[in-house]
């Protein structure tokens, strides 16, 4: 019998080619993959910048660590980068299947836990019972707050997100059948839920709203298949449609994905239901963060919800939850927003080390359809 390997042991690779070593996490069943060391420096003055950088010189990594073998077609990951902005604690690149979101709920609220354990941030004095971490992602600086004890991480995190407003209401049909739902905007993240409107803060993704029910499906019961089909034609009927513009950027206007929810937009203590899908038909296994934050800002522009009122939102997936709340009035450009505060848990799954051999066809990664 061979006996016990050296740790830490590397099979053989590509010594030219650094190894890529993450933590992994996930935040109500979402997963988010964080990127300690092996990544090359990426390169611009501000986190737009960057974000435009690693697109254009470094998306290697990102299909190394999103797609398999490393990965799946529903994997998320986060590179941390230094930031401009003198109040961040960290810079934040966030991966997915198809590019960089510019927002994302699942992985501050996760990044939160992470930043304090890993020391990015000042210790806080052994008897808070609250930490703050200033994360700056592509659509803004987030505050998030993370539960903790003896300067150690535990329990829920919650985070503020930016100005989160609605572009526009109301229902367009698309020619091939189910009607496009509002169009959310909310920091650089464009949320899909309910055929209502859309909610606009200093972000880059857009997600529309829909109710699965007037699609003809039930969002709690109908197969993953049916909604992800039924999210994108919302998506690409509001598309067509429908012209996003930011008050801020450019850079920050783009249709993200579409949110199918219960349509129970209507305040109840009870938890309201919904899945989002993203990116390139990308389901998300969490309640979802920035949907969570266009959702509340659709209700509070309706009236349907007040200040400091909090709300349970369920996910279709797994179950998990997340809570959500309009803590203030803002504005961005000329619109009337609100600043969102989202909760939820994030956990610690394990640590990896990825290397790639130079005579692997597939060291970049594939996905399947």
């Amino acid at each position: 019998m061979a006996g016990p390997l050296t740790v830490p042991w590397m099979p053989p690779h590509d010594p030219g080619t650094p190894a890529l070593s993450v933590v992994d996490m996930h935040t109500g069943g979402e997963p988010l993959r964080i990127v300690l060391a092996g990544c090359p420096e990426v390169v611009g003055p501000t986190l737009l910048a960057k974000r435009r950088y690693m697109r254009q010189h470094l998306d290697h990594v990102r299909r190394r660590l999103m797609f398999e073998p490393r990965g799946h077609r529903d994997m998320y990951g986060a590179v941390l980068v230094p930031s401009e902005l003198p109040d961040a604690h960290l810079g934040v690149l966030f991966l997915n299947n198809e590019g960089y979101s510019s927002m994302c709920g699942h992985a501050v609220l996760a990044l939160g836990r992470f930043a304090l354990d890993f020391g990015l941030v000042p210790a806080p004095p052994s008897d808070a019972q609250e930490a703050l971490v200033n994360i700056h992602c592509p659509c803004g600086l987030v505050a998030a707050f993370v539960e903790c004890e003896g300067g150690r991480s535990r329990g829920p995190v919650r985070f503020h997100s930016v100005p989160a407003f609605v572009l526009a209401t109301g229902n367009r049909q698309d020619p091939s059948g189910p009607a496009a739902g509002d169009p959310t905007n909310y920091t650089n993240c464009l949320c899909g839920l309910e055929p209502t409107s859309a909610t606009n803060p200093p972000h880059k993704l857009l997600q529309s709203n829909r109710s699965a029910e007037k699609l003809g499906l039930d969002v709690c019961s109908a197969k993953m298949g049916d909604l992800v089909a039924a999210a994108s034609a919302v998506t690409e009927a509001v598309k067509a449609q429908f012209k996003i513009n930011h008050p801020d950027s450019e850079d920050l206007a783009f249709l993200y994905g579409t949110i199918l929810t219960d349509g129970k937009d209507t305040y109840n203590e009870e938890p309201t239901t919904n899945i989002c899908v993203f990116a390139d038909e990308q389901v998300d296994r969490s309640p979802t963060g920035s949907g969570v934050t266009a959702r509340i800002a659709l209700q509070y522009h309706k009236g349907l919800l007040e200040l400091n009122q909090t709300r349970a939102f369920k996910s279709s997936a797994t179950g998990s939850v997340f809570t959500g709340k309009a803590v203030r009035e803002a504005k961005c450009g000329d619109f009337k927003a609100v600043i969102v505060e989202v909760s939820g848990q994030a956990h610690y799954t394990g640590t990896a080390s990825f290397i790639v051999e130079d005579d692997d066809p597939l060291r970049d990664g594939f996905l399947l359809k």
